[in-house]
Parts: C-alpha cells; sequence; structure tokens
C-alpha cells in the first residue's frame, strides 16, 4: 500500500505529463495550420495556370524529320519520333514492371509525390546546397514533359508537384501511366515506348521479351549513355541493374531474372549509313530555322545519290585502310556536287560513329596548289591566255623566294604548262603581275568564303579553305561559268502539305564562256600530261588539279568530269591529320587523285538520279577548243608556223624569241577577235537556257 506522500508526489508528475502532452498537440495543430497556409501561400506563388486534363491527351511534342534522297528513298528519321499512342493495358506486364520498379516503386502507393523519396532528395540537396537529386515520381516526371522545362531550380521542383497531385487526382494510375510511357524520351529521338521499340528491337512495344523491356526502361536514366546501338555494354549492364530492381520489388524470380541477363537482348542497328549521316547532319543544320517554326513532322527532300554516297563511302574507306594506313593519313573527306551545286554525296570522315566533325564541311585546311586555278583565271581574264609564256626563274617577293618541288627552273613556260606541272614560282610571278587582290577577288567571286590573306604565298594556297568550298567553286568551270551554291534540301513538307521549294544551286554568270572553256582546257593539261595524271579515266575526259602544302600536311584532288550519259560531277577529297600531323609522303597527284578516280570512273557511268521537277538542271562541262573555231585556230597556227618557221637554234634566243612573240601577238588578236564574237552570240542566245 503505497504512503500519501508518495502519492502526492505522483500527482503533480502526472499533470506535468499531461500537460506536455496538450502542449505538443497544441504544437502539432499549429503546426498543420502553418503547413496549411505555407501551402496556399506556395500554391498561389509557383501553381502555374492548371490545365484542362481532358486535353492532355493532345500535348505537342517537337517535330520529327524525315529525310528523303533525290530519288524519294528514305536515308534516315531524325528527332523527335513518336509511336502510336499504346494503353498501357497492351503493353506486356513485364516492361511496365521493369519501369515501375526501377523509375517509381511506390507508384500504386503515393497520391503524386513519395514523400520518402522527397525526404531522401531533400536531404541530398540540403548537404550539398543545391538541387542535385530529383526524387520524383512517375506524376511528378509527366508533369515535367508535359508542362515544364528541366531546369534543375526548387521554384521549378514546387510547380512539378503542384501538377503532379493534380494529376492524380484527376486521372487514373493508369492513365498516368499511359500518357507518361508515351511521352517520355527513350534516345535517339524516340519519344514513346512504342517509337522506341521499333527503333531498337524493330518490334510493337507489345511483343517486346523480358530483357527488351529492361533495357528500354534503363534508358530513362540517360537515353544517350545506355543506348544499346552505340554502347551495347553500357546498356546490358544497365539492363542488369533492371532486372535486380524487378527483383527487389517482387516482380521477378531471382532465377528468372538470372537467365535474363545471361541472354541479354540485341537491338537491330540503325539501316543509314554511318557516313552518309555526315550529310543528313548538314541538310538538317541548314533547316534550323523552319524546324524551330514547325509544329508537325517534316519531310527534307534532298538532293543526295543514294549510289553516288556508296561509291564515295567505299572509295575512301579503301583509300585509308590502303595507302592511307600506310602513310600516316588518319582521316579524308570527300564532297560531290553535280553542275548545279546539287551536293549529291559526302563523306565527312574516317568514321561518323567516332567523330561526328564534319571535314567536308567544317575543316579549314590550306588547299596547296589546288588554289592555283584562281590565280590563272585571273591572269586569263587580264587577257593573257593559257599559251602566254611566264618565266620560272629565281623570284624574290618581299624577301620570300618560292621554290618548286623539285627545287630546278624550266625557265620560259606556257601557263598551261606551268599549271599542269604545279610550279610554284611562274603561279607566284603571274599572281604578281595581275595583283593578289584581283587574285583574291576571283575566289570570292567563285564562293570562297573563308578569310584569304593577300600574302605573296597566296598563290600557292596557303590560306585555308574548305572541301564543299573548293569543289563549289570548281564547279564555276565545269558548267561554263555559273557561281553555284551548294545545297542539300531541295524541298520542305510538313504533316502531309504540299512540299515548299527552296532556293539554291546555279546562280549567275560569273565566268565569260570562252574564258571557263580556256581554264577548262588548262585544267584538262593538268590530268592528261601534269601532276594529275593518275585521275585520268580511259575513254573519258577529266580535268582538276593537285594540291599538296609543306610536310605532306594536306593533300587534295579537286576535279570534274562528264559521262557518256550526259551526268556531270565534281568531287572534291581531301586527306591528312585532324592533329595537323605530316603524311609520309602523300601528294594530291597520288592517294587523293587515285581515290578521285575510283569514285568517277563508277559515278560517270551512273545516269542522273531521279530528282524533284524542282532541282536545277546539270549543265554540261565547257567543251575544249573543237569544232568550227577549233579548225580556224588551227589552220592559223600552221599558217603561221608556215610564214615563220622556227630554226633549231636555242629558243632563247634573241631572234627565235622575237619570232614566237610575233606567233603568239597573231594568235592573240586572232582569239581576241573570236572571243568578241562569241560574246555577241552568247548575247543572243542566253535566255535561261544557258548549256542546253
Amino acid at each position: 500500500m503505497s504512503k500519501p506522500e508518495d502519492q502526492q508526489t505522483a500527482e503533480p508528475s502526472l499533470r506535468a505529463k499531461r500537460a506536455l502532452w496538450r502542449r505538443m498537440v497544441d504544437w502539432a495543430m499549429a503546426g498543420l495550420v502553418v503547413l496549411a497556409i505555407a501551402w496556399v501561400v506556395l500554391f498561389a506563388a509557383f501553381a502555374p495556370d492548371l490545365p484542362d486534363t481532358n486535353k492532355i491527351w493532345l500535348s505537342k511534342r517537337s517535330p520529327g524529320i524525315v529525310v528523303e534522297a533525290a530519288d524519294g528513298s528514305v536515308v534516315t528519321r531524325l528527332g523527335a519520333k513518336g509511336g502510336a499512342p499504346v494503353r498501357v493495358e497492351r503493353l506486356p506486364e513485364h516492361l511496365v514492371q521493369a519501369v515501375i520498379a526501377t523509375e517509381d516503386r511506390r507508384f500504386y502507393q503515393h497520391f503524386g509525390a513519395d514523400v520518402l523519396g522527397l525526404a531522401r532528395a531533400s536531404w541530398a540537396n540540403l548537404r550539398a546546397g543545391r538541387v542535385v537529386q530529383g526524387g520524383s515520381t512517375l506524376t511528378q516526371q509527366l508533369a515535367k514533359n508535359l508542362y515544364l522545362t528541366s531546369e534543375r531550380t526548387f521554384g521549378r521542383k514546387l510547380q512539378e508537384l503542384f501538377l503532379a497531385i493534380w494529376l492524380e487526382a484527376r486521372l487514373t494510375k493508369d492513365d498516368i501511366l499511359t500518357l507518361y510511357l508515351n511521352r517520355v524520351y527513350f534516345g535517339a529521338g524516340n519519344y514513346g515506348i512504342e517509337a522506341a521499340a521499333r527503333h531498337y528491337f524493330g518490334k510493337p512495344a507489345s511483343s517486346v521479351t523480358l530483357p527488351e523491356s529492361a533495357v528500354l526502361a534503363g534508358l530513362l536514366k540517360a537515353p544517350t549513355t545506355y543506348d544499346p546501338t552505340r554502347n551495347p555494354k553500357r546498356s546490358r549492364k544497365r539492363a542488369a541493374v533492371v532486372l535486380s530492381n524487378m527483383v527487389e520489388a517482387g516482380y521477378l524470380d531471382a532465377k528468372t531474372a538470372e537467365r535474363a541477363k545471361r541472354n541479354p537482348a540485341r537491338a537491330v542497328q540503325p539501316k543509314a549509313g554511318k557516313a552518309a549521316r555526315y550529310f543528313v547532319d548538314w541538310a538538317v543544320a541548314g533547316i534550323a530555322k523552319q524546324r524551330a517554326m514547325s509544329e508537325r513532322d517534316l519531310v527534307l527532300r534532298t538532293t543526295l545519290d543514294p549510289r553516288l554516297q556508296r561509291l564515295a563511302e567505299r572509295a575512301i574507306a579503301r583509300g585509308l585502310a590502303g595507302e592511307g594506313a600506310k602513310r600516316n593519313a588518319g582521316q579524308a573527306a570527300m564532297v560531290v556536287l553535280d553542275g548545279s551545286g546539287n551536293v549529291r554525296a559526302m563523306v565527312g570522315g574516317s568514321d561518323y560513329a567516332r567523330t561526328r566533325f564534319n571535314r567536308a564541311v567544317k575543316a579549314h585546311r590550306q588547299p596547296g596548289s589546288a588554289f592555283k586555278p584562281f590565280v590563272y583565271l585571273a591572269a586569263l581574264e587580264a587577257g593573257m591566255t593559257p599559251a602566254t609564256k611566264v618565266r620560272d626563274a629565281p623570284l624574290t617577293v618581299e624577301k620570300w623566294s618560292p621554290r618548286n618541288y623539285d627545287g630546278r627552273f624550266a625557265g620560259e613556260i606556257r601557263l598551261v604548262d606551268a599549271l599542269a606541272r604545279s610550279l610554284n614560282v611562274p603561279a607566284v610571278r603571274v599572281q604578281e603581275k595581275v595583283g593578289r587582290d584581283q587574285v583574291v577577288a576571283v575566289a570570292r567571286r567563285l564562293g570562297i568564303a573563308s578569310p584569304l590573306k593577300p600574302h605573296p604565298s597566296l598563290a600557292l594556297g596557303t590560306s585555308e579553305v574548305t572541301p564543299i568550298e573548293l569543289a563549289a567553286a570548281y564547279a564555276a568551270f565545269a558548267n561554263g561559268g555559273h557561281r553555284v551554291s551548294p545545297r542539300a534540301v531541295v524541298s520542305i513538307g510538313a504533316g502531309g502539305g504540299q512540299p515548299r521549294n527552296l532556293a539554291g544551286g546555279i546562280g549567275p554568270r560569273v565566268i565569260k564562256r570562252s574564258t571557263a572553256r580556256r581554264m577548262h582546257e588548262m585544267l584538262v593539261a593538268v590530268v592528261q600530261r601534269g601532276t594529275g595524271r593518275a585521275a585520268r579515266i580511259a575513254g573519258t575526259t577529266v580535268a582538276g588539279k593537285s594540291g599538296t602544302t609543306q610536310e605532306h600536311r594536306d593533300a587534295w584532288f579537286v576535279g570534274y568530269g562528264q559521262g557518256r550519259r550526259g551526268r556531270g560531277l565534281v568531287a572534291a577529297v581531301w586527306f591528312g591529320n585532324d592533329d595537323n600531323a605530316p603524311m609520309k609522303g602523300v601528294t594530291g597527284g597520288g592517294l587523293p587523285a587515285r581515290t578521285w578516280r575510283m569514285f568517277m570512273a563508277e559515278a560517270l557511268t551512273l545516269g542522273p538520279v531521279i530528282a524533284s521537277a524542282e532541282a536545277a538542271p546539270v549543265l554540261p562541262m565547257p567543251r575544249p577548243e573543237g569544232g568550227f573555231r577549233g579548225l580556224i585556230e588551227g589552220f592559223a597556227r600552221l599558217l603561221l608556223d608556215g610564214a615563220i618557221p622556227s630554226g633549231e637554234a636555242d629558243p632563247d634566243a634573241p631572234v627565235e624569241g622575237a619570232k614566237d612573240a610575233v606567233k603568239d601577238g597573231a594568235m592573240n588578236m586572232l582569239r581576241w577577235a573570236l572571243d568578241q564574237a562569241e560574246t555577241v552570240i552568247e548575247g543572243e542566245a542566253e535566255s535561261g537556257n544557258f548549256g542546253r
């Protein structure tokens, strides 16, 4: 029996405990009131205009792009590709379970926000002083995908939370899962489970296996990192994690999971050629503005000829794997145009999977002697002819003395022969005579946009240009004197509407027809008897110019030809190294010329690609001197040789030099008269149908 004093001591202690309990309840109630008020304040401050859930199913996605070749065949599909919406009830159970086990294991228990997950993420964020963990539920991710940006701020997370609760109050769990799986990004431009299943496994989402489901669920964390077509090892490791998650969540037994890990899914590789992606990237970059303004999928009809693309890829691959590997040529590029500027093939490097840098359009490299045609074109426009002689002898310009490749000098030499033999000193001498500014102006007129420094060495190609610039400039020699603007896209269609044709291609005349013909003669001589002999094709007249830079750091061949079926093509080939390392003796007249011939010999046997009716026509190459004009000039030369016979004396002797001067003067006068007559004829004939 307790003593009275003990009872008196216990009563105050009991009263104190009750008072403490009441205070705790009061504090809790006050806290709830404060939280409620805070919720209202935060809701008013951060909640956006809440959407109409009936319109959620119509939410937009960024447009996808279908890239077609010139013949209408599909090259590739890019961007946001969304498959047909699929209800979650029609998907394999293991696919849905793989997503839930990995992304939101308490999906069916929470009300849009996972308090435990949110607390864990909040603690990590507080420790870091910034948002480093999301703790987002599937519903929150859906809210973000539908209405918000991916900005990682506390304010944006609150908006996401409000929207998630709003969605949970108005949609069923299956509706939320359906929306999520049809909207979430799975990488490689694929939005939605149906598009992803078809892209990675070539089958509808309703047919994917357990290992395939694990791969798809694993993509959600980092689509590019775990892309099974690009990173198969990482993808398999991630899929194994997903399968383990399914075991932990109670969806799979360990034995089934291990069997799936031992038999991983195999993704189907994209059909589009890897090198063709250089062209695709360039084409898509050119319509960035139209893409940004469109809400519908786009269809691009391009200028690409799949046959020529395959030939170009093969030629570059063989060049790099064979002679290139032996001579330390680590990279190469090729761009192919027709005479109207339509880009028919493009290879921007050795392997698109390893490097997406497009050397065909972005690599600025010294062209070497491939720049010399612009010097000689300036000379022709200044009144010289291919037969005009220039002195190949020691020369010093601004304390710089150019040297020929072989270190020797040829004395008096015709322009056509100086170009064919790629002599440096005559090119610099001609440049100094016509003026460096004039050479720059000629290059600009033909489409060279890269910076050109008017140094004495300009004639030798010391200013850097891109392969596509050189190819486009040479196209003016091939089409008879018209400037071209390289183009990749002929038309753009959106959502099944009427395609809109784009401008580009053939431009105005920038070289007189007679001058273009003379330039063509000189470039033909380069291939027939000069440094471009390795590019000769039996039975076909081709023209071009080689280029080699100091220490063999760059090697080029740029040329054009016309096949028997009327197709004219221009191609620029470059070999070198990204780090500018020297190659082992590679010259433009060697590996690049042989690679060019490998491509062109077969390409010129093909007929024109079936192009859009709006595409500019392929123009024929300028005809060499022949026909009536050739007969007149040949007869005149015979008369002059008979009237002023050359002796056996030293051709450099004063008398013999005077005889040659008289002959050249007479021939120049005759050519001038014929040029004037042709100019009159051209003025009457040219009304938009040049070259027909």
